[in-house]
């Protein structure tokens, strides 16, 4: 018996560590030890000077490489390794299993209880005049099985041995047997399939409204790409004008050296074209720092392997602006935003959980009504066989029902839980309307930026015109001797603004585009994005 016992506990302890081993992993174990110096001590930051400070400053510097970039590869890049994205995906699959935990609170247990008994009595009558010693095992094992009305079924066979030195005993040694099936049902509180499924419901709104959030965070990852794609475009065609107005200004400069040379202007005019030349260097220092600033923007959305933020590999957007000019419906436009946006289905789902919560807490505010009945077999014998055959025979049969209640006197704490609720309820409520009127004002003013941003594609299109024209006529003038540098360099700083000026305003019609998307819960683009839980390294969403 001792080796069976012995051989059971090896096992067991077997199956568990066997178990443990599954979920085993350098970070069960990991630790961190801060030493105070590293969270009490600030430390100074430390540059060294540069011997070359008062360089040259180059322009148009190539670039070591490069990559281009059209905006549909940009979206496909910016979904496979965008961080963001990365770790949103795992929280619908964190969700998802508290909704199996709650729902594994109706799973049926196995339970056993094992007692050894071992009793030396004294005597208590004439009849065991010398005391009474007993030894006794007893073995109870069954089945529990929760009921989602709130009760709870068992089934259960309970065997014992007892040895006594009793004389008058009728077996000695004796077996028994008995077989019992129990049932514990409330009926007020906690009573009602509703009642009792009421976690697993909230955990299931939970799950669907970490779903809404996780579709929310897609669609403002990829909207965010889509202007961080076109800020690189406006920054990279800024650089290319301010490059080109250097470029003019250079050019100017040499023509004015030949024409003092000649005698036909004086050196003042000289002055003035190397100040304009000096000038619009600064425009492109400026411009490049725009430019690397906007990369590492993008590059940080995109994350892609061998182009992170510290890479030299310059992104050169290949994508151009279409400017369309769209008929907008605004009452279409702000019923789809109201459909479609994961804001307002979020709190939907909140007020779902609420009224689930409201119905919950007024089951709660009843009193305690449990009724208990358990049905028994017993059987006994000299031997085990013996024992079960009177439980076969059900010749003894027990009968056992119970009720019991319980009232709160006062009951003020549920009643308090019951008002909360009623009030969450309420708050949601009118945070919809809230929220629904937030939308409708979000879709409205980005369709007026929308229109408004054409308009200024148009205007800015022709004051670049118009400028250019103006440059192209001063610098005849200045050929013929009717305008100073200053006039030639002065126009051509209004025709590279303008020119700046129309790209932006090409770039912002792009951002409105999107920003009304977003507004309105969808994306722009042909294809449709769909995404999946994520808890590995795998490509969890497809275009």
């Amino acid at each position: 018996m001792v080796k069976k016992f012995v051989l059971m506990v090896a096992l067991a302890a077997a199956v568990f560590l066997a178990g443990c081993e599954e979920f085993a992993s350098e970070e069960d174990f990991y630790t961190i030890k801060v030493q105070p110096e590293q969270t009490h001590r600030i430390d100074t930051l430390k540059l060294e000077p540069k011997a070359d400070g008062n360089e040259t400053v180059e322009v148009n510097k190539p670039v070591e490489s490069e990559i281009k970039l059209s905006i549909e590869r940009c979206r496909a890049m910016t979904l496979a390794n965008n961080l963001d994205l990365k770790v949103q995906l795992i929280s619908p699959a964190i969700a998802a299993k508290q909704v199996n935990i709650e729902e594994a609170k109706f799973e049926s247990a196995f339970f056993t209880n094992v007692s050894f008994l071992k009793l030396n009595s004294p005597p208590t009558s004439l009849i065991d005049a010398n005391g009474q010693k007993r030894d006794s095992v007893d073995v109870d094992l069954g089945v529990q099985m929760p009921l989602r009305t709130g009760g709870t079924v068992q089934f259960d066979i309970d065997e014992s041995r007892n040895k006594t030195d009793f004389r008058l005993a009728t077996f000695n040694p004796s077996y028994g047997a008995k077989a019992t099936v129990s049932i514990s049902q409330p009926l007020l509180r906690g009573a009602g399939k509703r009642v009792n499924t009421h976690t697993i419901r909230i955990a299931e709104y939970e799950s669907q409204i970490v779903d809404a959030r996780t579709k929310l965070e897609v669609i403002r990852v990829l909207a965010e790409a889509d202007r961080s794609y076109w800020r690189l475009y406006a920054a990279r065609r800024e650089l290319e004008v301010r490059q080109t107005e250097f470029e003019s200004a250079k050019a100017q400069l040499e023509q004015t050296k030949r024409m003092v040379a000649s005698g036909e202007k004086s050196e003042v005019e000289v002055i003035r074209s190397e100040a304009g030349v000096a000038e619009r260097l600064q425009n492109i220092i400026i411009a490049e720092n725009d430019l690397r600033n906007r990369e590492r923007e993008l590059k940080q959305i995109l994350n892609e392997t061998g182009l992170k933020m510290d890479t030299p590999t310059a992104v050169v957007p290949m994508t151009e602006p279409d400017p369309v000019f769209y008929e907008l419906d605004r009452p279409l436009l702000t019923a789809s935003a109201v459909e479609n946006r994961m804001e307002m289905l979020e709190l939907e789902l909140q007020i779902a959980q609420d009224i689930s919560t409201v119905d919950f807490y007024q089951n709660q505010a009843l009193p305690l009504v449990t009724l208990d009945y358990a049905y028994s077999i017993n059987g006994l014998g000299a031997t085990r066989n013996d024992a079960y055959q009177m439980l076969h025979d059900k010749d003894f049969e027990d009968h056992s029902v119970a009720f019991n209640l319980l009232v709160p006197l006062g009951n003020e704490a549920a009643k308090s839980r019951l008002l909360a609720a009623f009030y969450q309820r309420r708050q949601r409520l009118v945070s919809k309307e809230n929220r629904k009127t937030l939308i409708e004002k979000e879709v409205l003013a980005a369709a007026d930026q929308l229109e408004t941003n054409w308009q200024s594609i148009l205007a800015s299109r022709q004051n670049a015109i118009l400028a250019g024209r103006v440059y192209e006529a001063e610098k005849r003038q200045f050929e013929l001797g009717l305008r100073t540098a200053t006039d030639v360099l002065d126009a051509q700083a209004k025709f590279a603004n303008a020119q700046s000026t129309e790209i932006q305003s090409l770039t912002q019609y792009q951002i409105a585009q999107i920003d009304l998307s977003f507004a309105t819960g969808t994306l722009l683009g042909a294809a449709k994005v769909y995404w999946e839980p994520s808890v590995g390294e795998g490509e969890k969403i497809t275009q």
